[in-house]
């Protein structure tokens, strides 16, 4: 299981069904019921679940961070359900849209506290 996870999963990009980047695989969310094997439940993406892996002062930094920086429980890491992962190949792809997920906390304060207020940000893109 660990040589799966190291290699094949953690640090994958992530795409939605259109190919919409999501993020990148950060952290695995893993269930032990008694008498079974481990199996993962959950991707999670964003700064606080990979600074919980890295661990050390630098990790302990990015998680804490990205803790301080959630405006609410609704931007905790982004947790995607196994059941949605589509296919595992050099990305995992998600058979569901980007949009039902939410951005990572840090994410968030950048794009309300930093990029919001470069002028015509805003209306980047269109």
């Amino acid at each position: 299981m660990d040589t799966f996870l190291g290699f094949h999963l953690l640090d994958r990009q992530i795409v939605d069904h259109t190919g919409a980047l999501v993020g990148k695989v950060d952290d695995v969310e893993l269930t032990v019921e008694p008498g079974q094997p481990p199996r993962i439940t959950a991707l999670l993406v964003g700064q606080e679940p990979l600074g919980e892996r890295l661990g050390g002062s630098i990790g302990a930094a990015m998680a804490g961070s990205a803790r301080r920086l959630r405006t609410d429980s609704e931007s905790a890491p982004i947790r995607i359900p196994y059941e949605v992962v589509a296919e595992l190949g050099s990305a995992v792809t998600l058979s569901i849209s980007r949009d039902l997920l939410t951005d990572p906390a840090l994410e968030q304060w950048l794009a309300n506290n930093f990029i919001g207020r470069i002028p015509g940000a805003q209306h980047a893109g269109q």
